[in-house]
């Protein structure tokens, strides 16, 4: 099912691409300048979308062995992914059930039980409390009871999803909306995690909004992509996330040497067939570039501690180790793609922001031609709106 629609998405382009067009949504849409700066709207977003769905934590590949842990701290909240003895993911809040302490401070290591460093309260791989120290002085307590609390999490396609409420009731899955067999097509839990990096950025609606964004790209990075590329975009849609790829945006050749317009869609390579910018909503958008061989730039997007403040973190993923030529190639290339976010979209993000809160401008514009954006915004306005009880049948 997912490459069927993989090829018949790709059918759809070389049509728009042999006349010369794109599709385009019906109307023009205005969001309301306040939305990217103000307080209390920004504080709704926090609350009812990055505490309530599912976000991407990880890619499987950071860590991919029994006993590996990455701890790191979400929206304010301390979360501890775990890889357990059966290789399973297990997410939990980085907190002892004692007095709240971290049981390990923010990053990546390899552990098979996890002992808090304030009073040593031990938990296994399982998040279960087994061993209290001093315990006959401490006072009988039923260990069963005090586990670290779990969070839901899902690995699918490489990718870790976890959801920061406890008692959400959201399925993953059905958030997903059918998406994860797409990204299954990119293999990612087989690729090489290079190089990781952190860029900061304004206000994160300002940042995604960039991600979704083709009509910038001659014009914004005309120095680095070159202004030749095309502006044009189709979106395609699975729920709330969505593949934004130019009809236009495809390579000449294919591996064997042969003229790429040549060639039936059932034969283009999956690089092209997987070609463009595939978001995952709210926060992740996954570019495919050829920088040292096949490779990828994941970036996963959080607000900062202020609604003018967002910081991304960067994977930058191989499809196989890369050799000494290829790393110095893929040097380059993620050095590049650091420099166009911080220096091209980022800092335009920010002087835009400082001119929308200046609350002389009552809304932005979305175009016929910017249909991501639209079904972005139309999106968080859907979520902000939606009850607890109700947010599972949103994505149904």
């Amino acid at each position: 099912m997912s490459k069927s629609r993989l090829l018949e998405i790709a059918r759809n382009n070389k049509k728009h691409a042999d006349a010369g067009t794109m599709e385009l949504v019906d109307n023009i849409v205005k969001v309301p300048a306040e939305n990217y700066y103000d307080p209390t709207i920004w504080q709704k977003e926090i609350d009812l979308i990055f505490k309530r769905i599912p976000l991407v934590l990880s890619v499987s590949n950071e860590i991919p062995n029994p006993g590996d842990y990455k701890a790191m701290d979400v929206v304010g909240v301390p979360v501890l992914l775990v890889r357990d003895s059966s290789g399973e993911i297990k997410a939990f809040l980085n907190a002892c059930s004692h007095r709240g302490s971290a049981l390990v401070e923010n990053g990546n290591g390899n552990k098979k039980r996890f002992s808090c460093p304030y009073h040593a309260w031990t938990y296994n791989d399982q998040g279960a409390l087994i061993g209290i120290s001093s315990a006959h002085e401490f006072g009988e307590i039923d260990k069963s009871c005090h586990s670290l609390i779990s969070l839901p999490v899902l690995e699918r396609a490489g990718i870790i999803w976890g959801t920061l409420n406890p008692k959400s009731d959201l399925c993953i899955e059905s958030f997903l909306s059918g998406y994860d067999s797409m990204l299954e097509l990119f293999d990612l839990k087989n690729w090489h995690v290079f190089d990781q990096r952190t860029v900061k950025g304004p206000n994160w609606k300002v940042a995604y909004d960039g991600y979704l964004d083709l009509y910038h790209l001659p014009v914004l990075h005309s120095e680095t992509f070159g202004s030749d590329i095309s502006n044009q975009a189709n979106y395609y849609e699975w729920g709330p996330h969505q593949r934004v790829i130019s009809p236009y945006r495809s390579p000449e050749r294919n591996g064997q040497g042969k003229a790429f317009d040549s060639l039936e869609v059932d034969e283009w390579p999956m690089d092209v067939l997987m070609a463009g910018v595939w978001t995952i909503f709210p926060h992740v958008s996954i570019a495919s570039f050829n920088g040292g061989g096949r490779s990828i730039l994941l970036s996963q997007l959080m607000p900062g501690e202020t609604p003018g403040e967002s910081y991304t973190n960067q994977y930058y993923l191989m499809e196989n180790e890369p050799n000494e030529e290829q790393t110095k190639e893929a040097n380059k290339q993620f050095e590049l793609l650091e420099y166009v976010v911080r220096e091209e979209d980022y800092a335009t993000g920010l002087r835009l922001q400082k001119s929308l809160k200046t609350g002389m401008i009552d809304s932005v514009m979305f175009g016929k031609n910017e249909g991501g954006g639209q079904s972005f915004h139309g999106w968080i306005d859907k979520i902000l709106k939606t009850k607890d009880k109700d947010l599972t049948s949103l994505f149904e």
